[in-house]
């Protein structure tokens, strides 16, 4: 495929199709560099060169009532990790805080549960109203299942955008998950929507789904109108279902970075969790198609730290651009 034709297409104003997609995963490692110049170019187009960095405060962390088998926070996990209940107003501030000093355009506050209690919730929305007041940044929550009294609550303290992925394709969703169900996820995503909030929607891929999985979940987010799409790699943990599973090749990292820009050329692509155990030396090369990361770690895992984050972005020739009101 002459892929330098297909991003001028898209540049044009059509949409990729299902096929192309595929294309785009099954190509081999001799075509990545020009599969990541035609992502380049469309990402070019929309963000030129800028990086949005996101730092997520884990505020709630174990004992998951649900079965996720990737999750190390689900209780049926039998991983060593540092559970605790919900931080207190104060903590989320700081955290806030921190995150604006490293330049960070939003803040992710992220619980572990299938749903937020009212205190939780309550607890979450003092924080925003405060930060809000306070910094320059915008926020995040990631919380699970929703009610639409709920989203209304979160949007009424502030709440700019709520992450809820659908994880992969309806198809493949059961293989992993069977605590809540895909249609669960889809109808958070639809609440918060509905309530004011951009929506964050992505997933993580390498759980074992096929090429057609992973389009699928594209296209799906593509109907969804999901805003920001965080792509997350398998980094698969200790005492998981899926520890055994083998990590993704930095080049089918790379592929399906481009996919996904190819197929939601005017959003933002965050290459986010595992990007450091999967695509280890060649991060750089992610920045050809995701336009935001998030820096300072993830959930339950560390990542490689803020001054080399910082130091890979710009010895790639891309800048951080800051949050401005």
């Amino acid at each position: 495929m002459k892929w330098n034709l297909l991003s001028r297409r898209i540049l044009d104003g059509a949409s990729l199709e299902r096929q192309e997609a595929l294309a785009v995963l099954e190509s081999d490692d001799n075509e990545l560099l020009a599969v990541l110049d035609a992502a380049f170019a469309v990402r070019r187009r929309y963000f030129g060169r800028d990086v949005s960095l996101h730092v997520i405060r884990n505020a709630k962390s174990g004992s998951c009532s649900e079965n996720c088998s990737y999750c190390s926070q689900s209780a049926f996990s039998k991983s060593e990790i540092s559970g605790y209940p919900m931080q207190s107003v104060e903590e989320l501030i700081e955290g806030a805080r921190k995150a604006h000093e490293m330049s960070a355009k939003r803040y992710c506050i992220v619980t572990s549960g299938r749903g937020p209690s009212k205190r939780d919730l309550d607890q979450v929305c003092a924080a925003v109203i405060k930060i809000k007041s306070e910094i320059p940044i915008q926020i995040c929550t990631s919380l699970g299942l929703l009610s639409e009294e709920q989203a209304r609550q979160l949007r009424g303290a502030g709440v700019d955008r709520y992450n809820h992925n659908l994880e992969s394709s309806e198809r493949f969703y059961p293989f992993f998950c069977t605590s809540h169900s895909y249609s669960d996820r889809v109808a958070t995503a639809g609440i918060a929507r509905a309530a004011g909030m951009e929506l964050c929607s992505g997933g993580l891929v390498g759980m074992g789904e096929t090429l057609d999985d992973r389009v699928d979940l594209a296209f799906a987010l593509r109907e969804l109108g999901a805003d920001s799409i965080p792509v997350n790699f398998l980094n698969p943990r200790p005492g998981t279902p899926l520890e055994g599973r083998p990590r993704l090749t930095p080049g089918d990292c790379l592929r399906t970075l481009a996919m996904f820009r190819l197929v939601h050329p005017e959003k933002e692509i965050r290459v986010a969790g595992g990007r450091e155990s999967c695509i280890g030396h060649m991060q750089a090369l992610s920045l050809y198609a995701a336009n935001s990361l998030f820096t300072t770690g993830y959930l339950t895992t560390p990542g490689q730290g803020y001054d080399e984050d910082m130091d890979m972005i710009a010895q790639a020739g891309f800048n951080v651009t800051e949050y401005i009101e």
